[in-house]
């Protein structure tokens, strides 16, 4: 653990304050802290991660990548990554990097009224409220998921016994916090149909629309993308979660559109 504390120090240390600070220019040399993708990171934080990286290429605003194998320790909210380090701030999950940035006066929702913006308000609640509920369930409270898969990513970077007590303590924190959320409960299939709900919601209000609001993306469509295609390409125990999301062509398209225009790729 001592390697956790001086790292969060050391940042810590050169971030002096973590509040959103006045407008000017974006930060030169912008960071950006995640797990590492390919042995570590886990649906939800996959997912977590993509929304951001995905928000700031539609912002046009430079930075770079780091992955750390206690990105989660070093972030000013501990646990909540990813985290960005710009100039003298440290600022931790999707809406709070989303407001830096807007503080800078860089925005993807000044374009909209503000019955849009309410509408954006909403289905971002959703998405988090549900989609993110439901990778944290697979991930952690799905029994032979967390066994097979869960278990040996997460531990895998750690050295005996850190391996066990980190994984022990993640995963009672994340069955905490499903219970509070009133999620640790439900079944399986309970957790499927409210995927299945709010995918429903989301593809009617896409509809036809190159994005949620029209010709120009949002943070809905950054958010969106990167809990969709993170959950269609993340190999789990079965394929009902890239199913249930497959069902809804339009909402594959905007993913194949995103990461066409955005990332230059094409995977799905």
């Amino acid at each position: 653990m001592a390697d956790f504390k001086t790292s969060s120090s050391i940042l810590t240390k050169e971030c002096l304050r973590t509040q959103i600070c006045g407008e000017g220019e974006w930060p030169k040399n912008t960071v950006l802290y995640q797990p590492y993708e390919t042995e570590q990171i886990l649906l939800p934080d996959n997912s977590k991660c993509l929304s951001v990286k995905t928000f700031l290429k539609m912002a046009g605003l430079e930075f770079i990548v780091e992955a750390r194998e206690n990105a989660e320790y070093m972030s000013p909210h501990r646990g909540k990554v990813p985290f960005i380090k710009a100039g003298q701030f440290l600022v931790a999950d999707f809406e709070p990097i989303v407001n830096f940035a807007q503080s800078k006066g860089y925005s993807l929702s000044t374009h909209l009224d503000e019955a849009q913006k309410w509408d954006l308000r909403v289905y971002m609640a959703l998405v988090n409220n549900v989609l993110l509920n439901a990778e944290i369930y697979v991930a952690w409270n799905h029994e032979l998921t967390y066994k097979e898969l869960t278990k040996p990513r997460y531990s895998s970077v750690y050295p005996f016994p850190l391996n066990h007590w980190a994984t022990y303590y993640k995963r009672r924190e994340m069955l905490s916090h499903l219970d509070v959320l009133g999620w640790k409960k439900k079944t399986l299939d309970e957790v499927f149909k409210e995927v299945e709900r709010i995918c429903e919601s989301l593809s009617n209000f896409l509809a036809d629309k190159k994005y949620f609001f029209g010709e120009k993306p949002t943070d809905l469509d950054a958010l969106v993308f990167g809990h969709l295609f993170s959950i269609i390409t993340t190999p789990l125990l079965n394929n009902r979660f890239a199913a249930t999301i497959r069902a809804y062509d339009n909402l594959v398209q905007l993913c194949v559109r995103i990461e066409t225009e955005f990332y230059q790729s094409r995977i799905l």
